[in-house]
């Protein structure tokens, strides 16, 4: 009997021996405590019933998290961080979009026999509001310059805008039709103007259910037929006023509700003619200066018919070319580094978009979204190194599309692949820290400044997902060690670098839940 207890206890105590390693080898293998915390926050009741991915490690690769790292996610607008990184990287970090004024025909005695054409590059800052981008009238103060110093004093033709150096429809395929008609929906265009938006004011009724006054102000784009079937919400539910809208026709339905609580405010919607509407407000320029137009605008939606009376030599499908125009002069965007740091910390779509279409038309031989792709694709595996077999499935440049699928690991993988590339440094500079300008100001409000300030990290937020990846920086980083060479990490003082992401997707918690918990998170993760 004795014999029997022996045995049994003997059992007993290796069965404790081997659970008790298996536990420790699972905190070595997970770095240490901070895997368990994370873990815990990651199993909190508002995370749990959906999915979790979280990746943290040093450039040098000592990991320090891992949650469901290889798990593919929907990365909503942290697919910014890979098509600015891969634009930074492929095309230079000062790299500018050209906007080009010529005209096709004869000069006479002041008089353009002919037409004047806007022949876009991609530009997506061209009219826009952005504090990056040269005022309209300095655009069109230029433009206008070339024009008076070809001695056209008036146009007997029409004015162009060719958006063709983007090839296809402005949107890419999976977006959700609510989306096409917004701001941020509003798509990509070889003549970008106002980035593609149109602007409304808009006021509920007294009443719920009376219709919403709405007012369409910027841009002025007459040829549109604009239908309201939107009404006055219930108080507290927001402004869900959608357009609905196509390049197919001049047409579009505002639809949705506006809450009865809101005040009158601008609901900014997008515009499939910003070609048209470029044209036809350089058209009002010239006029506003003494030189004339006399068959209006045109461009290759609308038309007007101008095609028809085109003598600038014909493509090979019939369609009007542009190989027999004389070039008066060019303007340009700023440089690609400040268009990083606006897409990175607005979370501009319109571009992130123009510059993944940018990578494909200069890089790839056709901005069509996918040779596009595929041309980013090169960049990050054969340029960057990175191992594209697995963690990643791109749809778009901007996040917006859910068929964008990526790894909390892959997002490490690439960060730590940008520290070798020579554009890293301004490209990192570009990336917003919480608690500051742009799309962060609400994070990490109580987190200790001296953490915040080391961390460079871009959000990315739809229904149901939300998402943060970026870099820990180690103290003093950047003000002395800096970078020695752009090849060699462990030379260059990045391998203490962290890289991380953090992922959630399926999370009906409402955001004011969510938030401080993925705060917390990247905070217990800097402060290891």
């Amino acid at each position: 009997m004795n014999r029997i207890f022996e045995i049994l206890l003997t059992i007993s105590i290796l069965s404790f021996a081997g659970g008790a390693n298996q536990y420790i080898c699972a905190q070595t293998n997970s770095g240490n405590s901070v895997q368990t915390s994370v873990q815990a926050m990651a199993d909190d009741p508002a995370l749990i019933q959906g999915l979790v991915g979280i990746c943290a490690r040093t450039v040098g690769g000592k990991e320090i998290v891992s949650v469901n790292a290889g798990k593919m996610l929907i990365p909503a607008s942290n697919m910014k961080l890979i098509t600015t990184g891969a634009a930074m990287h492929g095309l230079g970090t000062d790299y500018r979009f050209t906007t080009s004024v010529a005209y096709d025909g004869t000069i006479t005695d002041g008089t353009l026999h002919g037409n004047l054409w806007i022949v876009g590059g991609g530009d997506p800052t061209l009219g826009s509001k952005d504090s990056i981008a040269s005022p309209l009238n300095n655009v069109f103060r230029q433009w206008g310059k070339m024009v008076r110093e070809a001695g056209i004093k008036r146009i007997d033709g029409y004015i162009i805008g060719d958006g063709r150096y983007f090839e296809g429809a402005m949107e890419e395929a999976t977006w959700l039709l609510e989306d096409i008609g917004t701001y941020y929906g509003a798509g990509t265009c070889g003549l970008t103007f106002y980035e593609n938006m149109m602007s409304f004011s808009a006021a509920p009724g007294q009443n719920e259910g009376d219709m919403v006054d709405m007012k369409p102000y910027y841009p002025d784009t007459p040829w549109m037929d604009f239908r309201y079937s939107c009404t006055t919400g219930a108080a507290g539910t927001g402004d869900q006023l959608y357009m609905f809208t196509s390049e197919f026709a001049p047409v579009a339905e505002i639809r949705g509700t506006l809450a009865s609580d809101k005040g009158r405010k601008q609901v900014d919607c997008s515009n499939k003619f910003p070609e048209y509407t470029c044209a036809t407000y350089f058209m009002k320029y010239l006029e506003s200066i003494g030189i004339s137009c006399s068959k209006g605008v045109g461009d290759f939606k609308l038309q007007t018919g101008w095609m028809d009376e085109c003598k600038c030599g014909e493509s090979q499908d019939g369609e009007c070319g542009s190989q027999g125009l004389v070039t008066l002069g060019k303007t340009q965007s700023p440089e690609l580094e400040r268009i990083s740091f606006e897409t990175n910390h607005q979370s501009n779509n319109v571009y992130a978009e123009t510059l993944l279409r940018t990578i494909g038309a200069e890089l790839g031989g056709s901005s069509l979204y996918p040779q596009s792709i595929s041309t980013m694709e090169d960049i990050l595996g054969k340029g960057l190194g990175i191992d594209m077999s697995k963690g990643i499935f791109i749809k778009d440049g901007s996040g917006l599309s859910r068929g964008n699928l990526v790894s909390p690991d892959f997002f490490c993988r690439f960060l730590a692949a940008m520290t070798h590339s020579p554009s890293f440094d301004k490209w990192l500079g570009g990336l917003p820290s919480p608690g500051g300008n742009g799309t962060l100001s609400y994070n990490m409000k109580s987190c200790p400044e001296s953490v915040r300030r080391r961390i460079r990290m871009k959000s990315g937020s739809m229904n149901g997902v939300r998402c943060y990846s970026g870099y820990i920086l180690p103290e003093g980083y950047g003000t002395g060690q800096g970078r020695t060479s752009d090849n060699c990490a462990q030379e260059s003082g990045t391998e203490d670098i962290i890289v991380f992401s953090v992922m959630v997707n399926n999370c009906t918690s409402p955001n004011w839940k969510v938030r401080p918990l993925l705060d917390k998170i990247i905070t217990t993760i800097a402060m290891e």
